[in-house]
């Protein structure tokens, strides 16, 4: 009976006593289990969260992307293995038409584009004979324009022409000609050529002519020259022309023409060319 009491007594005294007290007494019970809650919530929501970006990330190349990777680069690959192999099946067909021969196509580049350059004209050496353009059949040819008043250029020429002749003629001997036509017909006399060439290669021709030869000559070999046809013979003036030497084959016809910037090695290497050139399309020496 005695125990009976007690307990209601205890019974009243927890019903009696404060709201502050009690939630005092059992805050440690209140807080904690929501606690527990979150905690587990939180890590549940964190799995969650990181499986799905995990699952996202691998998601970008799945095998299924993988397959079909593998069999576009199998399938390029053959595609461009097949038009390899028809191209080269195309090569070993033969053309419709036969190739022409290594003769032929050299016939064909020296007879194409080539100038017309030469002609007609008759003037005089300097030694006082005849010259025309059938004097130049039988050799190859140097022509070169100029006067002998000529303070620097027409020298400068004219001694690289006598350094091209003494580098062939000691390969081939004497079947070059170098010919010096004059476009100062007023001055240029024979015996005034006779003394100007005497500096230069002993077989330079030096040609000259009234101004009407000198001016057809000129206009065959497309030679520019700004002498008068009223000039002073007595006159100090200087005459501008084109500065070019002509090569002209044994044929007489026009080959090449040198400028200022030819150098006499370039020219003796063309030269060699252009003979040996000429020697298998006539068959023949000169």
């Amino acid at each position: 009976m005695s125990n009976l009491v007690s307990t209601i007594s205890k019974t009243r005294q927890l019903a009696t006593r404060t709201p502050s007290a009690l939630s005092s007494s059992s805050s440690f019970v209140i807080c904690r289990a929501p606690s527990r809650t979150f905690k587990r919530s939180y890590a549940r929501a964190q799995t969650s969260s990181t499986g799905a970006r995990d699952k996202a990330a691998v998601g970008v190349f799945t095998p299924t992307s993988a397959a079909l990777f593998v069999a576009t680069g199998a399938g390029l690959y053959f595609y461009f293995q097949s038009e390899k192999l028809k191209l080269q099946e195309k090569k070993r067909i033969p053309s419709p038409c036969p190739p022409i021969t290594q003769i032929e196509k050299e016939l064909e580049s020296r007879s194409v584009g080539r100038a017309h350059v030469g002609g007609p004209f008759t003037l005089t050496t300097h030694d006082g004979k005849s010259f025309s353009e059938k004097d130049l059949l039988g050799k190859w040819n140097f022509v070169y324009f100029g006067f002998t008043n000529c303070p620097d250029i027409c020298p400068a020429e004219l001694d690289k022409v006598g350094e091209i002749m003494k580098s062939l003629e000691s390969t081939h001997g004497q079947i070059f000609q170098p010919v010096f036509i004059s476009v100062d017909p007023a001055r240029d006399s024979s015996s005034q050529m006779t003394t100007y060439l005497s500096d230069f290669h002993p077989r330079i021709i030096g040609l000259t002519g009234d101004y009407a030869s000198t001016k057809s000559v000129c206009k065959a070999y497309r030679v520019y020259f700004s002498t008068p046809p009223d000039a002073d013979p007595k006159g100090d003036y200087l005459v501008d022309h084109s500065i070019y030497v002509y090569l002209m084959d044994p044929d007489g016809k026009f080959v090449e023409a040198f400028g200022q910037s030819s150098t006499a090695a370039e020219v003796v290497e063309r030269v060699n060319k252009e003979i040996g050139e000429y020697e298998k399309e006539t068959r023949r020496k000169v």
